[in-house]
């Protein structure tokens, strides 16, 4: 590509980047598919849309596409690139359409489903029609600096009862330099794979009789457990009550929740006679209400924080199932807040602090987006106008009007919501955290308290997590820290590494000393070289190694290297101790205080 065309592709305005990159990357993916037809002439074309970052196209192929396939395939694209043909947009009718694509069952399966009205559309460069909406650029030459990245299966429609097809991802970007930065953030995202590094660091484990349901092995367990302890100290200084409930419930708790009307594809379903059917909880909310409605409630008992860490299982399809950051097994760090109309904003802020201080703990920003009422809605539209009133008000306070994001139809069937949008250390966003205002769940299971007025109200009711799935969380953890966790969540903080055999006996009472200082210590008692050892401990991504010998067995101290390779020397005993514990406590990214 001529610097001349780079220069042409910067010039685009910002506001309309986002856009132009779409259509840019949507004509790449048409380009591709001209490229594999030729190469597979039999080829069944399935869809080819834009994507965040690059594009990919669905291909029935009668063989698996191999390297060599996704080279020639990437030549022949830069000769039709070269080439500049134009694309050529053309309204065709249905029966049209149907000749057009008649030897294309994809496309035809797309055809008979559209709307009576729909303005059916074919774009085409260089002999090569598609079926497509659009927009695209004005010809291929202007499809950018492309690469083809790699091939993966996608059933038909996403659907696993359908044919399995052949998913060819591509990115491409206006210049060299920006796909080369692209490709850079490739690479340091498979490093930081929190897939690869759970096995490497023995954290968690999936098995193919549980699907989507991870195993946490005793260190990814360690680092649960840490976590939701200190969840626990900082809510229960917030006056949280925890509580738990059975994970099986009578569908018709489902019922009245409406979770069975407008959830139940996404539950497991568990059907026990003919007139008796249960569903495994995908949310704690149901259980929330009951347990309110456990005894008559009063003014003075608002807001009432009830906290539920229990295990959840959703029904997520197979093919969206992605480590721990797509799970159908998982915990939330759930509470559900009873409250007045005229708490709702106080208690809305004191959720965002808590927030603020999760999340600076591990150096996350984040945006907040305002999800509105979606199609499916529960309730009335006032009482919906109102709730979604609160939180703007709240959000122009918290994050300034027009700083955050607002998600069309994103809210809760029950209610708008607040949501957290994370972004790690690549620049990545994920959605964490999650706040909702629900006026309709406490009505339908007739939650009532006592008002200063001796009236019976119905309270609202604030879901909310902070951490979301505990799971995807420490996915996100994993990859942020490559790994390296803060000592204070390390499954492991401290290694002993005997220099020789006789040193043993002084490594095991070095071991003993940082127990009893709660400190998370192992021994290495394999029969590798000291400098060996030291490299497997700085793969486990453990803080400190402590290295004993001689000298240090005689002078009760150990001779401190971090997992950064930084050598602190030789330190009494009591002095590291007091270094690791400082860390500890102030919950530090760093490794010395």
């Amino acid at each position: 590509m001529s610097l001349a065309r780079e220069m042409d592709f910067q010039v685009t305005p910002e506001n309309e980047r986002e856009q132009y990159l779409a259509r840019m990357r949507h004509s790449c993916a048409h380009v591709m598919a001209q490229a594999v037809l030729e190469r597979f002439p039999g080829a069944k074309l399935g869809i080819g849309p834009a994507i965040a970052d690059g594009f990919y196209y669905d291909f029935d192929l009668p063989r698996p596409l191999t390297p060599d396939d996704l080279e020639a395939i990437e030549q022949r694209m830069r000769e039709i690139q070269e080439a500049a043909y134009p694309f050529i947009r053309q309204v065709v009718s249905r029966e049209e359409a149907r000749k057009l694509f008649h030897d294309q069952p994809y496309k035809l399966e797309l055809i008979d489903e559209f709307p009576p009205d729909e303005v059916i559309t074919t774009y085409t460069h260089d002999g090569f029609t598609d079926l497509c909406r659009g927009p695209h650029v004005e010809n291929t030459s202007q499809i950018g600096v492309f690469k083809l990245l790699r091939v993966a299966g996608a059933y038909w429609r996403g659907d696993e009862r359908r044919p399995q097809l052949q998913r060819i991802y591509g990115t491409s970007w206006p210049t060299q330099a920006e796909l080369e930065d692209y490709l850079h953030r490739l690479a340091e995202a498979e490093r930081r794979d929190h897939r690869r590094l759970g096995r490497e660091l023995e954290l968690f484990h999936f098995d193919p009789t549980a699907p989507g349901m991870p195993y946490w092995l005793p260190k990814g367990l360690k680092v649960l457990n840490t976590l939701l302890a200190f969840w626990r100290e900082e809510h229960e200084r917030r006056g949280y009550l925890e509580i738990a409930a059975p994970l099986i419930n009578e569908k018709s708790l489902w019922e009245t929740s409406g979770h069975w009307e407008h959830y139940r594809e996404n539950m497991f379903i568990i059907p026990i006679e003919d007139h008796l059917t249960y569903g495994v909880k995908p949310m704690n909310c149901p259980n929330a209400m009951i347990v309110f409605n456990l005894k008559k409630r009063s003014y003075r008992d608002l807001p009432l924080r009830l906290a539920d860490c229990d295990i959840l299982h959703r029904f997520e399809r197979s093919g969206t199932l992605h480590g721990l950051l797509r799970v159908r097994k998982f915990q939330q760090d759930d509470a559900h807040i009873f409250v007045s109309e005229d708490q709702i904003e106080e208690e809305f802020d004191r959720i965002l602090d808590i927030a603020r201080l999760f999340y600076g703990i591990f150096d996350l920003s984040y945006t907040l987006r305002l999800g509105t009422r979606p199609d499916d809605f529960m309730g009335d539209l006032e009482t919906w106008d109102k709730a979604e009133a609160a939180l703007k008000r709240i959000l122009d306070k918290h994050a300034g009007p027009g700083k955050y994001l607002i998600g069309e139809g994103e809210g809760a069937f029950y209610g708008p919501k607040i949501d957290i949008l994370m972004e790690d250390a690549l620049g990545r966003q994920w959605q964490t955290g999650t706040i909702q205002l629900d006026f309709q769940l406490p009505r339908r299971f007739h939650c009532t308290y006592t008002d200063r007025d001796g009236t019976e109200k119905t309270p609202v009711v604030i879901h909310r997590v902070i951490y979301g799935s505990l799971e995807r969380f420490i996915g996100i953890l994993i990859e942020h820290f490559a790994g390296a966790f803060p000592v204070w969540l390390a499954p492991v903080q401290a290694i002993i590494i005997p220099i020789a055999d006789r040193h043993y006996t002084y490594a095991q009472q070095v071991l003993e000393q940082l127990r009893e200082a709660k400190i998370r210590a192992e021994l290495d008692t394999s029969d590798e070289r000291m400098q060996a050892k030291i490299r497997n401990a700085q793969l486990q991504k453990i803080p400190y190694m402590l290295i004993v010998g001689d000298k240090e067995a005689a002078s009760n101290s150990v001779a401190v290297r971090l997992r950064s390779n930084e050598n602190l020397g030789a330190m009494p005993i009591e002095q590291f101790l007091a270094l690791v514990q400082a860390v500890i406590a102030s919950k530090s990214l760093a490794l010395v205080p």
